[in-house]
């Protein structure tokens, strides 16, 4: 029943920002970028996955990242102007609302630091967690942005 909760959380997020409803099920599971691109029939670096961290211990950070990069924390931190630690499967829920594997870059709970990866702005079109390592949202990178209201910004290591 959570999971069915999260995935009404994204589609409420999703029309309330004015998006279309596009979030599809795949049921042989979308947990990693990998297997999200594999199951949709994109490339790995179209998938906009919602990186969590523990900013100063007690803020949730979220970076929308390219499915392809690694979050480089040092950049994203001083961004941020913040310390920020890998955030464990506990926090995540607790503080997004969501599983480790279908963290939506909409919907969160509260209000997260959030920042979006500048190099799925050249990709069209990208696809995020939709509330379930089964859901997943299509969308265009510069709507992402928009609703999110993230800080666009390079994030990737090297």
């Amino acid at each position: 029943m959570a999971e069915k909760n999260s995935v009404e959380r994204v589609r409420a997020a999703l029309l309330a920002a004015g998006h279309a409803d596009t979030i599809a099920t795949f049921p042989e599971g979308t947990r990693s970028a990998a297997d999200a691109a594999a199951a949709i029939g994109c490339s790995v670096a179209q998938i906009a996955k919602s990186v969590v961290f523990r900013a100063n211990g007690e803020r949730t950070a979220v970076v929308i990242a390219s499915g392809v990069n690694r979050v480089d924390t040092a950049k994203v931190a001083a961004l941020l102007g913040v310390t920020l630690k890998r955030a464990d499967a506990e926090w995540v829920r607790e503080h997004t609302g969501f599983a480790i594997g279908g963290v939506s870059p909409v919907g969160l709970l509260g209000t997260p630091l959030l920042v979006f990866d500048r190099d799925l702005l050249a990709l069209h079109p990208i696809y995020a967690a939709a509330g379930s390592p089964q859901h997943i949202f299509r969308t265009e990178a510069q709507a992402l942005a928009r609703m999110t209201g993230a800080v666009v910004a390079e994030v990737r290591e090297g």
